[in-house]
């Protein structure tokens, strides 16, 4: 390494708090593995030919305060104007309780995607309000827990019906009125899976024998609302299926696509309370009806029972399904946008239906009222129907454009300026009498605001009284069926009670505020309050994607800043923040490598190599950029088998378009063939995908640009400190060598200079949390950030070395006996000696107050576990110490003292409920609930026992269960 790590003191006090162990702790650890330095220690694990011989070129670290002051003035380069742009994007109101207590909350942000149910069922009940918000609202029977944005969701949804439609047509019909951005996306994902997208007036050109699926827009990008039941059941006739995207809002007032017999519906939920963030990060949604629910991609909250027959909620179906169906993966969706989805619920549980109703109906009246004064002063409306938008056409009168505009700028106030002098205005929530008059003064400066009487609705929807309604919305689509009749959308309508309630939820789970989280491949490292708090700025969060460039220069600073650091850590010449996930940077990078084939002729190449312990996304990307998947073999350590690669690169030398490869290994372990790899690849014509999940361990000490890496995405979500959030949010920015550079994403509202298709809703994919790792790096500085992986690896084998005394078996390490920044812990033998297997270990773990490490990936019936550089000796200790109490417990099971049927293990999550009753175990209460003398002080109780999985999957439910289904806990 070129630089030694030994000066801690000159370090800035952030690196000092952000690292777990204390210098003291680093020595003692070093010297209980055999070594004198950090140094030392990188030098061994980290091989020699690709190790960095310059240090890392970002400035030194400097303190909270003072990053925050820096942030600060990029922060008051935006100008918050008021947007009224629309296109899928609103102002509104976060309310101050879910601001505070989940926005802001680490209970909240810093918990783990929910795969173990039992120490997950706060953060399970608020994605079921979510999707049962969904369901309800869109009329459908079954949505999924929330996708990446609206436009990945309608991507989604073409695809979706492809599988389900029974036509052979190969063309996918998509209304001119969809959100341009949405349209620029769903282009993106049909060009390389052969989809012929055509575009029209769905009313008129629309021939429903020609086509597989059509995607509406209700009401569509220009405020139109149209009746589609006639169309909708054309298309079906001809075997065809039908999304509408749709705003949720708007549906508190018109007929759901659901019952217009639409087939999906798909949207974004960001009005829901969530900020508008510049495009990120929001909860998109996707619903659909029960018999399509194999179809539908992401991830489902079922309802199942635990092993005292109560309900307890769970993942269901597609949990992970790209880890057993790879390439034929329903899609490569792996991290969704659940925060935000549990914001956008808890937004419908606090203000309720008839709040919801209120807040719709005022928009549609003011809607009507804005459009029947500008008709009155002679303007051109160009929709006959408005809930909230209204398009303007000033073809007949084109100097008023400017005009206009130059006034909307004075009064700070955006507009979204169409082709053709057409100008479209968006009303929301936080609209007022005050600034209809000034919009009015804008754009008709003669003008006077006209009343408009509206019609009451004669229904049972929600509200104490029935809705008077402007007549702007088509009386024949007024919905007249109910929605969020469920008591958790009419109990928590104080401030007290939603307080509590909230409270009540975090309570029953396990996040990183509370423990350790030591899941391999993961990186749940400390996610520090100085990084999250510019994410509340609101020159950050209220700025509208699509404003003009001259409002956001604090932002572009930002941008600039961030990829010129991700360059140096990672050695690529090129950054794009687009991607607003790892799986969705990964399907970025090999779009890159297609185009860059493309350009030169070769557009023949399709081969993609994956190692056969890669992760799942990896295939399931391949798949969607229609590559060709082969599968490489990896050798009894959990390498690359070099020879097999360098057999199927050959075979299919005048195919090979990529080889896929996680570094360090997926095993965990530093390849010492990665250059070999890189160099097969390029002699056979192909590029090298390296998939970022592992920087963690190289950031400072090895750069993939540096050793042939041609593109990798990066988790921000892991390496660079962007919480987890519950599964989601996450950013995947791709960084790429200069010749890929041409082919990163561009946008269709956002000239980017590059040459490659949009992947993302917003130019910038989720860019208000990009702050947060521009933080991370910035309080770190280039030493803290080489020191902070090396002492993810000294954690990472500590633990290793220390579970290796204990008994348990390491299953991969390196010729020094070393690992990365992450171990394999072989428990495989106990499911023969005792019939323990890795779910009875996760599930112990609980009763430790530990979430589980990573189960039975890459390696079923394993553990993987990944410390992080943030846990410290201590924590590490009361881990190690959890472990080796559960293996005295395996081998009391072995030797016969307990059961096999009937132990600690396979009894495992311990409850409450378990210290009250009958005892018939063969073990006491007290080594059930406190198995090590410290829990006495410090004990966390999971609120269910252990779920039934299969019972879940057999009985799907995925929306609320009724009330009575639970004890009563009114508040």
């Amino acid at each position: 390494m070129s630089t030694p790590i030994t000066d801690h003191q000159s370090i800035q006090s952030f690196v000092r708090r952000h690292l777990g162990p204390r210098v003291k702790d680093q020595q003692t650890m070093l010297d209980y593995l055999g070594f004198d330095s950090l140094t030392e220690l990188a030098h061994r694990i980290v091989p020699d030919d690709i190790e960095r011989t310059t240090p890392l070129d970002i400035a030194p670290a400097i303190s909270e305060v003072d990053a925050l002051s820096r942030l600060k003035t990029l922060a008051d380069k935006n100008q918050v104007y008021r947007s009224l742009i629309g296109m899928g994007y609103y102002d509104t109101h976060t309310p101050a309780v879910i601001a505070r207590n989940i926005f802001e909350n680490p209970g909240w942000y810093t918990s783990y995607t929910p795969y173990q149910p039992e120490i997950s069922q706060g953060r399970l009940e608020a994605l079921m309000n979510f999707q049962t918000m969904v369901s309800d609202l869109t009329g459908f029977d079954i949505a999924n827990a929330s996708m990446l944005d609206e436009a990945t969701a309608a991507a989604e949804a073409m695809t979706f019906c492809q599988r389900a439609s029974k036509s052979k047509a190969t063309q996918f019909f998509v209304d001119k009125g969809v959100h341009p951005q949405t349209l620029d996306v769903v282009k993106t994902r049909a060009v390389p899976l052969g989809i012929d997208v055509v575009v029209g007036n769905a009313m008129t050109d629309l021939q429903p024998e020609a086509v597989f699926g059509v995607l509406l827009q209700y009401p569509d990008t220009t405020g139109e609302i149209r009746d589609y039941r006639e169309l909708i059941a054309s298309v079906q006739q001809h075997k065809g299926k039908v999304a509408m995207a749709a705003d949720l809002l708007a549906l508190t007032l018109l007929t759901p696509p659901g019952e217009l017999g639409a087939d999906i519906a798909v949207g974004n939920t960001q009005r829901f309370g969530v900020p508008l963030g510049f495009g990120g990060p929001h909860a998109a949604y996707m619903a659909t009806s029960e018999k399509e629910k194999r179809n539908l991609p992401g991830r489902i909250v079922g309802v199942s029972i635990d092993s005292r027959g109560q309900p307890a909620y769970r993942l269901a179906l597609q949990t992970r399904e790209q880890h057993i169906r790879r390439e034929k993966a329903t899609s490569n969706i792996c991290t969704a946008q659940a925060l935000l989805a549990i914001m956008a619920g808890a937004y419908a549980v606090y203000h309720g239906p008839a709040k919801l109703k209120e807040l719709a109906t005022q928009i549609a009246h003011y809607t009507a009222q804005l459009k029947a004064t500008l008709i009155k002063a002679g303007l051109t409306v160009v929709n006959s129907s408005a809930f909230d938008t209204l398009t303007l056409d000033f073809s007949e009168q084109t100097a008023q454009v400017d005009a206009i505009k130059a006034r909307a700028e004075k009064q700070q106030i955006n507009f979204a300026y169409r082709a053709n002098h057409q100008i479209s205005l968006s009303l929301d929530e936080v609209t007022t009498a005050q600034e209809l008059a000034t919009i009015v003064a804008i754009i008709a400066p003669e003008a006077d605001l006209v009343s408009v009487e509206g019609s009451a609705v004669d229904d049972s929807a929600a509200g104490d009284e029935p809705a008077t309604l402007p007549d702007s919305l088509p009386k024949k689509l007024w919905r007249t069926s109910t929605y969020l009749t469920h008591p958790v959308f009419n109990r928590y309508h104080s401030e007290t009670s939603m307080m509590r309630y909230l409270r009540q939820l975090c309570d029953k789970d396990l996040a990183l505020d509370r423990t350790m989280i030591p899941l391999g491949s993961c990186t749940m490292k400390l996610n520090a309050a100085s990084e999250l708090i510019p994410v509340s700025w609101p020159q950050f969060n209220r700025i509208h994607p699509f404003s003009p460039s001259s409002q956001y220069q604090g932002y572009i600073e930002l941008f600039k800043d961030l990829e010129a650091m991700l360059c140096e850590c990672t050695g690529y010449e090129a950054i794009s923040l687009q991607p607003n996930s790892g799986a969705q940077g990964e399907y970025a990078g090999l779009l890159a490598i297609n185009a860059y084939h493309q350009s030169r002729d070769e557009s023949h190449r399709k081969v993609c190599l994956i190692p056969e312990s890669a992760h799942g996304t990896n295939a399931a990307s391949a798949a969607m950029v229609d590559m060709k998947v082969v599968v490489v073999k990896t050798d009894e350590q959990g390498n690359v088998d070099v020879n097999d690669l360098r057999e199927k690169a050959e075979k299919y030398a005048t195919e090979l378009a990529a080889t896929m490869v996680t570094y360090p290994s997926t095993h965990g372990v530093y390849e010492k063939a990665i250059r070999e790899i890189c160099d097969i690849t390029h002699q056979y014509g192909g590029q090298v995908y390296l998939d970022g999940a592992n920087l963690q361990a190289q950031v400072g000490l090895a750069a993939p640009g540096h050793y042939g890496a041609d593109v990798s995405h990066l988790n921000l979500h892991k390496t660079f400190a962007i919480p987890h959030g519950g599964g989601g949010p996450g950013v995947g920015p791709i960084g790429v060598r200069k010749h890929l550079a041409p082919f990163l994403p561009n946008h269709v509202l956002t000239d980017l200079s590059h040459q490659g298709a949009a992947v993302s809703a917003a130019p910038w994919g989720s860019a208000s949390i990009l702050p947060i790792s521009w933080m991370y790096i910035t309080m770190l500085g280039g030493q803290g950030l080489t020191l902070a992986s090396i002492v993810s690896m000294l954690n990472a084998n500590y633990i290793a070395q220390r579970l290796r005394e204990v008994g348990y078996q390491v299953l991969y390490a390196d010729e020094n006996n070393l690992v990365a920044h992450e171990c394999i812990i072989d428990v495989r033998p106990f499911k023969e000696s005792a019939s323990v297997s890795v779910d009875d270990i996760a599930k112990r773990l609980m009763d430790f107050g530990f979430h589980a490490p990573t189960m039975s990936f890459p390696v079923p019936g394993t553990l993987m576990i990944e410390p992080t550089e943030s846990e410290s000796k201590a924590e590490l200790d009361r881990f190690c110490d959890a472990m080796a109490q559960i293996y005295q417990e395996i081998q009391a099971v072995e030797s016969g003292k307990y059961p096999a049927d009937n132990n600690p293990l396979v009894n495992a999550p311990h409850t409450i409920s378990d210290l009250v009753g009958d005892w018939n175990r063969p073990y006491s209460r007290a080594v059930a609930i406190y198995p090590v003398e410290t829990l006495r002080y410090n004990k966390y109780f999971t609120p269910v026992n252990r779920v039934d999985n299969v019972y879940g999957d057999r009985h799907l439910v995925c929306t609320c269960p009724p009330m009575s289904a639970w004890q009563d806990d009114d508040i």
